[in-house]
């Protein structure tokens, strides 16, 4: 079967971002939506932009901590996913963004979405789906 670009990461459209949850070297989003039990998470192995209004964020900048812990309680609004364009979530006042350069990659994985009720869940990792560039 092959794989459809934002098919699993769709799916955390009109889901909450709850948490996050910042452990060692890379950070956990989760996610709630009330009418089910599903309780996705992100593992951004590579740090996340974030975009609040014109301003990106990005880590080891100063703010990007409370930058992305003030998107927490905000709806997925829509979420995106291209070949060159990595993944990005739009959240109700700001947007998530994975898009790493080659130098910033710190393992095999870029990100893995799991927890779905289903047992649903994808990794991507640099060159493939969406991060084919690197």
């Amino acid at each position: 079967m092959a794989y459809e670009f934002n098919s699993l990461l769709g799916r955390l459209v009109g889901y909450r971002l709850y948490s996050v949850q910042f452990v060692a070297d890379y950070v956990q989003l989760w996610f709630d939506n009330d009418p089910t039990r599903d309780v996705p998470v992100l593992t951004c192995d590579v740090l996340p932009t974030v975009i609040l209004g014109d301003r990106q964020v990005v880590p080891n900048q100063t703010g990007w901590t409370d930058a992305l812990v003030a998107l927490i309680g905000q709806d997925v609004a829509a979420t995106h996913e291209a070949i060159g364009a990595g993944v990005r979530l739009d959240l109700s006042i700001g947007s998530i963004q994975l898009r790493p350069t080659e130098k910033e990659l710190v393992g095999p994985e870029i990100a893995t979405l799991s927890h779905f009720d289903d047992r649903a869940w994808m990794t991507w990792r640099p060159g493939e789906e969406a991060f084919e560039y690197l």
